[in-house]
């Protein structure tokens, strides 16, 4: 594809990543903006480098929970559903309202579901829904802590006023940095993530430093939110900054912090594996509202006050950007429905590719090594049947599963054909994968598989480090890691 063709199809993803910092900056540094603690100049700038920053380096963690909501599997596919988010969110932000950029794409990914055929993960829908519901619950919550403790701190200190609003300002700097990085981290799979499947990138090196595909897709929609933070973001800013309620500077600090460290905790891999390795229960890895978490913090100020805090609250204010997260998901949904049918059919575009499965004797044998009852399903093994709701509804005709035996029927009956071609396994990225994983890969050269289990158990037969650990909480992070090297393997030899 050639780098025209590539601008085309990812301008969907650059107007959402525009829109997405035309409407979220305002969670990062509105409060500031408006409280006149920092020039609305000063405050785009930090955003835009530390947003960068932070899709690049910290983006890929949150990303792939929308993966599991739902893969978009064509290029032609991602540009309508990135698309259909994007004007749903400008619309939302044209008339003022800060709305959640993450409801819109899930939205949009539903709504590709529903076109092509394919199953939405419940357990990931779940997931995102109960982020939708505790975003600004912990906003409010890390707020009011927040708050009280800098109270606290201030009252002892005893500073100057000229002391205090030089700290003040300061500490709007620093947090809106740390703002800015975790917005970029975790909002990143928002702006990009749909392109993740269909990537029309390949990695390439500098010097011995790899540059993945997914880390252009970040860098390309980093910089995309960032040119939406310095066009189109001082509206929104002002609608957080002042019309929700008035703040002070040091509350306008406290609000910055709390909202950071809500996008913080849903985007950190390192965070994900230190809980992990305590055997604590992790958080999950998705995308969430910016919105709601600055929201939520204000609200959570407000209520700290009091009554006299809560009449400050305008809540005709909130009512309308509580409609607006309400509304965005069901609105985008409808539109990418629309547009995928539009595209498809007027401009004869492929927006999905069919996902083929197939319960061959091979499937039949592993289904019952793992324990899933699988002899009425014996009579399906002459045939392939494309799509995930029409082969979910000859299974459910035949046999009654959990959710956890359906979800791993699906992933091994999956057809995914991988032929490892010797000529190419040197172009593989020898700083992501060990020496004794490439080695493995070596052993099986030449080998065809037609499902991606297939090929785990190959290179765990050839490789200690390509077997899993037992599924307990400390080896989450170390199984996952694993987990996406085999994905990378087989997406790299996939003959589609």
């Amino acid at each position: 594809m050639d780098a025209i063709a590539i601008l085309i199809f990812l301008s969907s993803g650059l107007f959402l990543g525009w829109s997405l910092g035309a409407n979220d900056a305002a969670n990062v540094f509105g409060t500031a903006v408006g409280s006149r603690m920092l020039r609305f100049g000063t405050a785009a700038f930090i955003c835009s480098v530390f947003v960068i920053i932070g899709a690049v380096l910290g983006g890929a963690g949150a990303a792939g929970g929308l993966g599991e909501l739902g893969a978009v599997n064509t290029i032609a596919g991602a540009f309508t559903a990135a698309f259909a988010a994007a004007l749903t969110v400008f619309w939302m932000t044209k008339i003022g309202l800060p709305v959640s950029t993450t409801q819109a794409v899930v939205g949009a990914i539903i709504g590709w579901n529903q076109f092509s055929g394919s199953i939405t993960d419940t357990d990931t829908l779940v997931k995102i829904l109960g982020t939708w519901v505790a975003c600004p619950i912990l906003g409010a919550i890390f707020a009011a802590l927040l708050y009280h403790l800098v109270e606290a701190i201030l009252e002892r200190a005893q500073l100057h006023l000229l002391s205090l609003d030089l700290y003040t300002r300061w500490g709007l700097i620093v947090a809106g940095a740390f703002g800015s990085y975790a917005l970029g981290a975790n909002n990143i799979g928002n702006v990009m993530g749909v392109f993740v499947s269909s990537s029309p990138f390949t990695d390439f090196y500098i010097g011995t430093v790899a540059i993945t595909s997914v880390q252009q897709l970040f860098l390309v929609g980093g910089i995309a939110i960032a040119v939406g933070v310095y066009t189109y973001s001082r509206r929104v800013m002002m609608t957080v900054g002042n019309s929700l309620m008035p703040l002070s500077p040091v509350a306008a600090f406290v609000v910055v912090v709390a909202h950071s460290l809500v996008l913080y905790i849903f985007s950190s891999t390192g965070l994900e594996s230190l809980l992990s390795n305590a055997g604590l229960p992790t958080i999950p890895l998705i995308p969430v509202s910016s919105s709601q978490a600055v929201v939520g913090a204000v609200i959570g100020i407000g209520l700290l006050r009091g009554i006299k805090g809560a009449r400050q609250i305008r809540w005709r204010v909130l009512l309308g950007i509580a409609s607006g997260w309400v509304s965005t998901p069901i609105i985008a949904a409808i539109i990418s429905l629309f547009m995928l049918f539009i595209v498809q059919n007027v401009f004869d575009q492929p927006v999905y590719r069919d996902v083929t499965y197939r319960l061959s004797q091979p499937v039949l044998e592993q289904l019952r090594e793992v324990g899933i009852p699988s002899d009425r399903l014996s009579d399906l093994s002459s045939r392939a049947i494309a799509g995930g709701v029409n082969f979910k509804e000859e299974v459910e005709a035949r046999v009654n599963l959990t959710k956890d035996q359906e979800k791993q029927l699906f992933e091994i009956a999956r057809v995914y054909p991988i032929y490892i071609d010797p000529t190419r396994i040197e172009d593989l990225d020898k700083s992501y994968l060990s020496p004794a994983q490439i080695d493995a890969i070596k052993q099986v050269a030449g080998r065809t598989f037609y499902h991606r289990w297939q090929l785990a158990e190959a290179l765990a037969r050839e490789c200690e480090a390509w077997q899993f650990q037992p599924d307990i909480p400390r080896n989450k992070a170390e199984n996952a890691q694993l987990k996406e090297q085999l994905n990378y393997v087989g997406d790299r030899f996939h003959v589609p």
